[in-house]
This record gives structure tokens, sequence and C-alpha cells, in this order.
């Protein structure tokens, strides 16, 4: 079996037939600032919406150190030929004794509804499944989210269940769906 240490050695560059999706650079800070200093991206995130350049910086930073000390991966989502950030995906809460990890991800509005996400979510579940050795991706999600829940059904995700008041983001207590893709249930 894969180990999970191997997808840190390195930075993986995966590409599609449309997307590269590399590691995230302090030089997309501005693409990173726009992403998330944007309400419609942040309706359902666990963040508050960026109000200045300074929080999408210290948020790559943030990533960065996460992949040097192995808890997470997290790509930029870039269309050929052109190497400009349009979003982020990966794996957060990893948990190497259980072979699990959390996946999230963000997308620019201007590219909603042309499958970008879709693309770039099953290249990262197919190096998950095939590079990391991983055996189950969890995600959470707003259960009024419906772009993010048919993102993960499109990808085969099981609906597994909603848990009551399970985050506290913006102040206020909020519910959570939970869906899973298991190893032996993916097709790439």
């Amino acid at each position: 079996m894969r180990t999970m240490e191997n997808a840190f050695k390195r930075f993986p560059v995966l590409e599609t037939r449309r997307l590269v999706l590399r590691e995230i650079k302090q030089e997309d800070a501005h693409a990173i600032f726009k992403n998330f200093s944007d309400d419609k991206v942040t309706e359902y995130y666990d963040l508050e919406t960026f109000t200045e350049l300074a929080q999408a910086e210290g948020l790559i930073e943030k990533i960065a150190t996460g992949f040097r000390t192995h808890i997470q991966i997290r790509w930029a989502i870039t269309l050929k030929p052109e190497n400009i950030l349009l979003g982020t995906c990966g794996f957060h809460e990893i948990e190497k004794e259980h072979y699990k990890v959390e996946t999230g991800y963000e997308l620019s509005p201007d590219y909603w509804g042309r499958g970008i996400m879709n693309e770039a979510l099953n290249a990262i579940f197919t190096y998950a499944f095939k590079e990391m050795g991983i055996n189950r991706i969890e995600a959470f999600y707003d259960p009024e989210n419906d772009r993010s829940r048919n993102a993960l059904e499109k990808c085969g995700f099981v609906y597994e269940g909603t848990q009551r008041k399970r985050f506290f983001e913006k102040g206020k207590f909020v519910d959570a769906s939970l869906s899973a893709l298991l190893q032996e249930e993916y097709k790439s």
C-alpha cells in the first residue's frame, strides 16, 4: 500500500485535459484575495469575507505550513495554458492512521457551471486513492449549499447525514452535511 508520506516529499503537480493543479504561491495572493473577498464564495465558507490582501497572504502561508508539516495539501486550480489561480482544492484533516482525509474547495464565480471543479476534484481524488493510499474521503458542507452537494455527488460521494450545529462559523452554530467517497466505490 502506498503511504501518505510520499505525497509530502515534493509538491505534486496534477494535470487534466484543461487544468494544471499546482502549489499555491505568494504570487497568487491577489487571486486568492479576489475569491475570498467575494461574498458569493464565502457564503458557505468557514472564513469571514476578506477585506485586506494580508489575509490572503496569511492564508497562503498557512497552506504552505500545512504541507510542510504534513497536515494538509491544497492545490491552485489553473486553466491551461494560463497559470492564473481560479480557485483551490485539496485535503485537510488528514488522519494517516485511518487512511482518511477531508476535502475542501472553492472556485471563482466567473468559472461556475463549466465543469472545472468536477475535473479538479476527480484529479485530486484519483491522486488520493492511487498515490496516497487513502481509503475514505469526507466532505462537510452547509445543507443549503446545493453547488457543493452537486459537485460531490457528480464525483460519486454518498450522503451520510446532517450533523446539527456541528460548527461555529461567523458567530453562530451551523449544521453540516457529511458525504463520503470510499476507495472501492471510486471510478476515475
